[in-house]
């Protein structure tokens, strides 16, 4: 974008040039889901997260949210639980 953009109305957009200098930072190939999403193409998660979001209306959206929030809780609650159970095991063969 030219950093002398002006929008239809006539203003001026004096952060465009912000946006052109960032844009490899946001194309950074590096951060790309494919290398931290599983390999498994049959996972769920994979799904999810290719998932067409554009057609869900804002009702949707706040359900998948509270659906995704609802999951994550229940994997931080089993991590809990396996780092608490290790924790027990070594303390139990420490004595």
């Amino acid at each position: 974008m030219d950093p002398s953009f002006r929008w239809g109305d006539g203003r001026k957009d004096h952060h465009a040039h912000f946006i052109d200098r960032l844009r490899a930072l946001v194309n950074d190939p590096s951060m790309d889901l494919d290398d931290i999403l599983p390999k498994n193409p049959g996972d769920p998660l994979v799904a999810l997260t290719k998932q067409d979001l554009d057609p869900l209306s804002v009702d949707e959206l706040t359900a998948r949210i509270a659906t995704l929030e609802a999951e994550i809780a229940r994997a931080r609650a089993k991590i809990d639980h396996a780092v608490n159970h290790r924790a027990n095991a070594e303390s139990l063969f420490k004595r």
